[in-house]
């Protein structure tokens, strides 16, 4: 697997993962407000922030028909052109919000939902496109975005094997040469047993793709297990306030808890280091915790070692606990104190 490169940052197993604030719908139809998520999300310390790139009218149609309104969960109740309109990021804001993160210095792209939308982010040159979980079998957009050459993010909820392994040739056929996919769980907010997130490494060995996880789950706990479980990539919404409510206010993270998600996040993938079993050199410092062999009752010359006068205590500097059986029952080759560290050349070994 060769390393996916956004914006100047490498990303694969040998960096640290790769963390994208998605802002989504909780600008709440301001502008003032979306450009207030950008300056937050970029003092977290996330590597990029991801917006959403359609319309209502691009999305699907304003019908109130029993299959055009949702039933159950958050958005029970909505028809999804009434869903859509509130939460979609008008295409005049996209400017604004590219030049302020530009101004923060953190990465913005998108996810596309159509031509339109693929034709605008081309005009503002961002850096990577992502296809939603939705689109993942939608092979034209994507067909359409490989075609950009840019580093492709592909979310793979719901998707099957074959559906996944779909979109991942027709991303390659047409040019998408950096291609990352993402476990995900279409659920909103999704539970901890859902998660499975396991799958991320099977994604990675089955697609030979880098691989990480758009993350629904309440908290921070998935995400940070994930990058334990080699995902490169972490996605998690993110919000000002999740009091102030809004279409995906409920599964977003406040400023605080992104932040404490990077750290996280980070702190995990250093932990994973390499396989190794040499001794470090702060842990010579912890080896006086260790027990070994000393004198515990004054000892004379010649006299026998035994329970009584010799003991596997700590500190760590005499001989190693495992020689009291074939120490007992010798004899001291000199005289001996209470509290000497039991050596070789204290024992009579005829």
């Amino acid at each position: 697997m060769a390393d996916v490169t956004i914006a100047g940052r490498p990303i694969g197993p040998s960096h640290p993962p790769y963390i994208i604030s998605e802002l989504s719908a909780n600008h709440g139809g301001s502008l003032e407000r979306a450009l207030e998520l950008i300056d937050a999300a970029a003092a977290t310390g996330a590597d990029a922030i991801k917006i959403q790139t359609y319309t209502p009218d691009t999305l699907t149609i304003d019908h109130d028909g029993p299959q055009f309104r949702i039933k159950g969960g958050l958005w029970s109740s909505y028809t999804l052109y009434e869903l859509y309109n509130q939460a979609h990021t008008p295409y005049e804001w996209h400017p604004a919000l590219i030049a302020r993160a530009r101004q923060r210095d953190v990465t913005l792209f998108s996810t596309p939902f159509d031509e339109t939308a693929v034709d605008l982010l081309r005009t503002l040159d961002v850096p990577a496109y992502k296809i939603a979980s939705f689109e993942v079998i939608d092979l034209p957009l994507i067909a359409r975005v490989a075609r950009e050459h840019k580093p492709m993010i592909i979310s793979t909820g719901m998707a099957s094997p074959q559906e996944i392994a779909e979109a991942v040739a027709t991303a390659r056929q047409h040019g998408a040469n950096e291609l990352v996919l993402l476990h995900c769980v279409s659920t909103y907010p999704a539970k901890f047993e859902q998660a499975n997130l396991r799958t991320i490494r099977d994604i990675a060995d089955s697609f030979s793709v880098i691989a990480g996880l758009s993350d629904h789950t309440p908290g921070t706990a998935c995400a940070v297990a994930a990058v334990a479980l080699g995902a490169c990539v972490i996605e998690k919404h993110f919000t000002l306030r999740r009091a102030d409510g809004g279409p995906d206010a409920a599964f977003s993270l406040e400023p605080d808890e992104f932040k404490r998600l990077v750290d996280d996040c980070h702190a995990a993938w250093l932990s994973l280091g390499r396989v190794n079993y040499e001794r470090s050199s702060t842990e010579r410092e912890s080896l006086v915790f260790r027990r070994s062999l000393y004198v515990v009752e004054d000892v004379a010359t010649g006299e026998l070692l035994t329970p009584h006068n010799v003991r596997s205590i700590r500190p760590g500097y005499g001989l190693p606990p495992k020689y009291l059986p074939q120490v007992l029952g010798r004899r001291a080759a000199r005289s001996l104190k209470r509290g000497d560290s039991l050596r070789w050349e204290d024992i009579v070994l005829r």
